[in-house]
């Protein structure tokens, strides 16, 4: 059974998915604590309802971002995750903290990358007027959005979408093909090679 450590931001959509496919015993996996750098993040009510540990560090009491990473790290590290999943986690990483969970770091963003990394990437994708849109799942490094991608999900963007309209219809592929991946990497399915990561039948 694969062990996880969550990060979030926010409202924990995703979270609540994980848990939800978790608890219908269709993911091998055990959540050991959701931790967030923000203290009313609702990801850490949802956690908490399931009886999974909470924890909070907040960037105030650190005097970088490298002392806060290294810190986030060390109180994981006690936790002994096999991944860390980021679950609408808002900050960047820095190496003070993915050299201690090298190739363990997975996050999913609403969007196809490399096209449209970083923040609003819905508006992003309507502004510049695609298509089609989706989600990506990847493994995370130093930069924004741009680690090894692991999977994809396209949606259709049609005429009248709003910026609202068209992320909720991402968010839906979201909670189906993150759980779907962590499940891979739980039958260890999942090779990465350089930039390219490989998933077995």
């Amino acid at each position: 059974m694969l062990n996880l450590a969550v990060l979030v931001s926010g409202r924990g959509s995703n979270l609540q998915a994980i848990i939800d496919r978790i608890e219908s015993g269709n993911l091998d996996a055990k959540i050991s604590v959701v931790v967030s750098n923000v203290a009313d993040a609702y990801g850490l009510v949802r956690a908490k309802s399931h009886g999974i540990p909470t924890r909070f560090l907040s960037l105030r009491d650190y005097p970088d971002r490298r002392e806060y990473d290294g810190a986030l790290a060390r109180l994981i590290e006690k936790f002994h995750p096999d991944l860390i999943v980021l679950a609408g986690y808002m900050l960047v990483l820095t190496p003070a903290f993915l050299d201690v969970f090298p190739q363990r770091v997975i996050n999913i963003h609403p969007a196809l990358l490399p096209s449209f990394p970083g923040t609003h990437a819905q508006k992003q994708a309507l502004d510049y007027g695609v298509k089609v849109s989706g989600c990506t799942v990847h493994f995370v490094d130093a930069g924004t959005d741009t680690g090894p991608i692991i999977a994809q999900r396209v949606v259709p963007v049609f005429d009248d979408d709003t910026e609202d309209i068209l992320a909720a219809r991402i968010l839906e592929q979201e909670h189906d093909i993150f759980a779907t991946v962590i499940q891979w990497i739980a039958q260890g399915k999942v090779e990465i090679k350089g930039r390219k990561v490989f998933v077995k039948e």
